[in-house]
């Protein structure tokens, strides 16, 4: 018996959402986010009212929760909104974009840091811990304990009330392993591997709009992982931390699903 093409993809594009999705910690905004930031980063990227429901209600999101949270995005100066016609669109501010460009280079590199020029900043207890502070804000720095810092690159020059020393090789204890890579971390992104590993490779013709399903909900999962934690090589990983094999996961199965044109996120499932 003929089966329509819809019917057959639905049960793999339905299995694949329930396993990718993570309803016990769905905040809906942050779902937005990773959809701009994954398909309509660009300047000049626009993505319909139409188009996001299309895209996010899979997931089991209502329609009312996606306005909710479009209002609050909108308040929050990450996202413009204007009608087209009878049909309303969506597009990320200047501020959106820049703070989307600013963890791209995290969410999407395909493989960890390897830095090799290291120094360390030591604080004075109390008059040079505002400076630590607002060393470890930048992103090529990790907090040791309260009054040291360890980055990468060179020593800057502006830090006269803190001691600053280079060094050519870094022994990383367990107990600096469990801080920058906490139990929790280390959990969500062993449970990423096995719904990731659990996925057979995508039907050779998908929708747009549910290839820009399955992009949001990796992209979103992989972001709650990565940026949970300072991008370091190898050697400062846990013995039991999965995040290499994910990267390798969630740049595989996206490869198998191209980004979409956003003209045809529109267009109904065939």
């Amino acid at each position: 018996m003929f089966i329509p093409m819809n019917e057959q993809l639905n049960p793999w594009f339905d299995a694949t959402v329930q396993q990718l999705n993570d309803p016990q910690n769905q905040r809906v905004w942050s779902v937005i986010v990773s959809l701009f930031g994954d398909l309509a980063q660009e300047k000049g990227a626009r993505i319909s009212g139409g188009a996001l429901t299309r895209i996010i209600t899979p997931m089991g999101i209502k329609p009312e929760a996606i306005r909710v949270a479009l209002h609050r995005l909108r308040k929050d100066g990450w996202i413009e909104s204007a009608r087209a016609g009878r049909a309303s669109i969506h597009y990320l501010t200047e501020y959106g974009r820049n703070q989307s460009a600013a963890v791209t280079p995290r969410i999407y590199g395909r493989s960890a840091a390897a830095p090799g020029d290291w120094h360390v900043l030591i604080a004075e207890d109390g008059s040079g811990q505002t400076t630590l502070d607002d060393v470890l804000l930048l992103p090529n720095y990790v907090s040791v304990n309260r009054t040291t810092a360890l980055g990468h690159g060179p020593i800057p020059h502006t830090l006269d009330d803190l001691m600053a020393a280079e060094v050519s090789s870094i022994a990383v204890p367990s107990w600096l392993k469990a801080r920058l890579f906490p139990l929790q971390l280390c959990k969500a992104c062993k449970e990423l591997q096995q719904d990731l590993e659990q996925i057979t490779p995508p039907p050779s013709r998908l929708s747009p709009a549910q290839t820009g399903t399955l992009r949001t909900l990796i992209v979103h999962r992989w972001r709650r992982v990565v940026l949970r934690h300072p991008d370091l090589p190898a050697g400062f990983h846990p013995a039991d931390w999965a995040g290499e094999t994910c990267r390798a996961l969630v740049f595989g199965l996206l490869d198998q699903l191209p980004l979409p044109e956003l003209a045809a996120l529109d267009a109904p499932i065939d």
